[in-house]
């Protein structure tokens, strides 16, 4: 891997997603866009024009990409079904990964991805930005803090609406994607659960397609118990009509609401609600969080320095395989209309 001051990084996949790492490198100091790779290779130049230095090269093949450039970091933002094959073949060649969620298609292919950064002296993460939403990390710092209590249970709904055509995208295919939004949306609620509540011992959940015609779940429950038993309910929909996230944690000594992410989700804000001995209505503070995302910003800075500091990242490839671990439960628990142990996927 190359010496240098600045990270040298590529990108393989350059859609929505691709594009904001992309807007991010731009406007970061301490590293730079050096190539990109796209299989519709009108999407790679676009982005490469966009935010790339302007000797930055951009390919229709990825794996040419990396044969000819030097790179130190590559983001992966493809569809599912090339997450696990490009970030491999990164890793074998001692270049540090962000993949962006899910970890594969699969459990097996997170295993897989997790089995093959072990030795190695490189990084695999999970790109997991939500954590960094503002509002979402000041309620992680309060709750262990202890500002809320002992904790007791945690719930969450997150979804959007689709949009015409949906189920014709990749998404709406299992070969490509793996699964609907469950993996899409549902994953990061579930890291958002074990960020907060440790690791989790039981899953019941249940899954359907009530709306968009596609071989992949439009709406997904779930009900798990942490291996402290506390609770962590969810709910994530592609027939959310009007975009929605909240997210909920409860303490014996009060409770902290998330509301919104910004943008067509609404404005991002923390609700701190503190029981009051005598009871009645609880003291409430209200913190909000105008402006452009910054989450993708925020875990961009972290990677970095994790790089930097020779340390795990926040979302490391651990977090991203037991994400799958608990989605792969409710997966099997929908399919046998049982509760399912984790330790069934140990």
């Amino acid at each position: 891997m190359p010496s240098t001051n600045l990270l040298r990084v590529g990108i393989v996949g350059c859609g929505l997603i691709g594009n904001k790492r992309a807007k991010v490198l731009k406007e970061d100091p301490s590293s730079y866009l050096c190539a990109a790779a796209d299989i519709n290779v009108n999407n790679a130049a676009c982005l490469m024009k966009n935010y790339g230095k302007k000797d930055g090269k951009y390919y229709q093949n990825w794996q040419e990409m990396l044969t000819k450039e030097e790179l130190n970091v590559l983001i992966v933002a493809t569809p599912n079904n090339f997450l696990k094959e490009v970030s491999l073949a990164a890793i074998e060649k001692g270049i540090h990964v962000l993949c962006e969620k899910p970890l594969g298609r699969n459990l097996k292919e997170s295993i897989d991805m997790a089995k093959a950064v072990k030795g190695k002296k490189v990084i695999l993460k999970t790109g997991f930005n939500h954590r960094h939403h503002p509002a979402i990390g000041r309620a992680y710092e309060l709750s262990i803090q202890g500002a809320i209590g002992t904790l007791m249970y945690v719930r969450a709904i997150y979804g959007h609406g689709g949009r015409p055509g949906y189920e014709k995208e990749w998404r709406a295919k299992k070969e490509i994607s793996g699964g609907g939004e469950l993996l899409d949306q549902g994953i990061h609620v579930m890291d958002l659960f074990r960020w907060f509540l440790g690791d989790f011992d039981e899953v019941f959940g249940r899954i359907s397609t009530y709306y968009w015609k596609m071989e992949v779940e439009d709406n997904a429950f779930a009900l798990l118990k942490s291996k402290n038993g506390q609770t962590a309910l969810m709910h994530s929909s592609w027939t959310q009509w009007k975009n929605r996230f909240s997210f909920e944690i409860y303490g014996e000594g009060g409770y902290l609401s998330v509301e919104g992410l910004g943008g067509s989700y609404g404005l991002e804000r923390l609700e701190i609600g503190r029981r009051k001995a005598a009871g009645g209505p609880p003291e409430v503070e209200v913190l909000e969080f105008p402006g452009p995302d910054v989450s993708w910003a925020n875990e961009w800075q972290e990677f970095v320095s994790a790089i930097r500091e020779n340390r795990e990242p926040m979302g490391n490839f651990k977090d991203g395989l037991e994400a799958m671990r608990m989605i792969e439960a409710v997966y099997r628990s929908a399919s046998e209309n049982r509760p399912v142990k984790l330790s069934e996927f140990a």
